[in-house]
């Protein structure tokens, strides 16, 4: 006779409510409730502006994203990544992004001289195609390296994976919008080293990666037929010669090198930074593309050591998630999503103390902005999901 199973106690609600909660990494919770904390406080503080009127405008709709994106998180957060379905929507979420992006030539929105945005009936808002292509971008590439029948060593493969990547960052470069272009290479140069791409493909993709970029280069220099519009080439003038541009594109990366310095070890005080204040720094300006440069005048060294310890917890947080899953779809997901953040940080942050050329990359988490807060809300919802079930596969 055999024994009788004993049946688990339920223990009611509120204790599979804690279990449920304790499920959940509180390593990438923390980084971000910080992250997006300090970026209400700033956005308010760039609207402050003497002359201006707008203080609650780009914070009330900032507070609307952010409800948004915790929305997206929670749902991210509760899929399970693992079932094989969400490999075949990546890529139906991949088509429709790229439908998209064909269609912003024909019904997109120009502003700042490129064609980047889509409106939303009804609702007064628009988006950018071009972030959610990012992610969806992710989500593809991390589904076919974790197909058996997928090896990133294998040239066809190789090969259709580069062309995976090829076709949204010709598009994106079309509207123009060199800077979410240029973020597509790291994404895929990260996710195939980590997919265990043997050296002499490393050192293929490497070479034609600089051929590829040498070529655009002379095309430009050449104007044969460039990508960049005038206003971008200058950004570039500007960066390698800022005191040449001080009256014209170099304006405003130069106030931002200003607020910077002036920041010293403390800061100036929230919202009494002279740059934003007063408005050497345009609000619009200061709220997304030098937002660090707001943060470093009013904060100054601890609050940008602050910032940095943030954003090194939440690398650390995706990264320890990929390590400790067994699911490679999971894995890969992670890795890209990582490069992304690692990459727009970077780069944000070098617009504001002169180490790269203004691209219009935002700070994530802490840049004014909805589209591409929103992928990455969705993100990281993704990545908790990775988290919670990091065990499943295993006996």
């Amino acid at each position: 006779m055999t024994a009788k199973r004993k049946q688990q106690p339920d223990y009611g609600l509120p204790m599979r409510l804690l279990h449920y909660l304790g499920s959940f990494d509180f390593v990438q919770v923390t980084a971000l409730l910080f992250l997006i904390a300090v970026g209400l406080v700033f956005i308010y503080s760039t609207g402050v502006q003497i002359g201006t009127a707008t203080a609650l405008q780009a914070f009330n709709r900032q507070l609307l994203w952010v409800g948004s994106g915790t929305l997206l998180w929670l749902i991210g957060s509760m899929l399970n990544l693992r079932r094989t379905e969400y490999k075949v929507l990546s890529l139906l979420f991949y088509l429709f992004t790229l439908v998209l992006l064909l269609l912003l030539p024909f019904v997109g929105q120009k502003v700042n001289g490129a064609v980047s945005w889509l409106n939303i009936p009804g609702v007064g808002f628009r988006l950018q195609p071009s972030e959610f292509a990012k992610l969806s971008l992710i989500m593809l590439l991390a589904a076919m390296f974790s197909t058996a029948v997928f090896s990133v060593n294998k040239f066809f493969c190789l090969l259709l994976s580069g062309i995976t990547v090829a076709i949204p960052l010709v598009l994106i470069l079309k509207e123009p919008d060199f800077g979410s272009a240029l973020i597509l290479l790291p994404i895929y140069l990260a996710i195939v080293f980590c997919a265990g791409l043997k050296w002499r493909y490393i050192i293929f993709v490497s070479v034609t990666s600089t051929v590829g970029f040498g070529l655009i280069v002379a095309n430009e220099v050449l104007k044969i037929r460039p990508f960049l519009k005038g206003y971008q080439l200058n950004r570039i003038l500007a960066f390698l010669h800022p005191e040449d541009f001080l009256a014209s594109t170099g304006y405003q990366p130069w106030q931002a090198y200003l607020a910077v310095a002036s920041g010293g070890l403390t800061g100036k005080g929230i919202g009494e930074g002279t740059q934003n204040s007063l408005g050497f720094l345009p609000q619009m300006a200061a709220n997304n593309d030098f937002i660090f440069s707001i943060i470093a005048e009013e904060t100054g060294f601890i609050g940008c050591a602050l910032i940095f310890l943030a954003y090194l917890l939440l690398l650390y947080s995706i990264l320890r998630t990929a390590f400790l899953t067994d699911d490679p779809f999971g894995r890969y997901l992670c890795i890209g999503i990582a490069a992304i953040i690692f990459t727009h940080c970077f780069i944000n942050i070098g617009m504001s103390i002169g180490l790269t050329p203004v691209t219009g990359l935002s700070l994530p988490f802490v840049s004014y902005g909805g589209s591409f807060f929103l992928m990455l809300m969705a993100a990281c919802g993704l990545i908790q999901s990775v988290y919670r079930h990091r065990d499943d596969g295993k006996s």
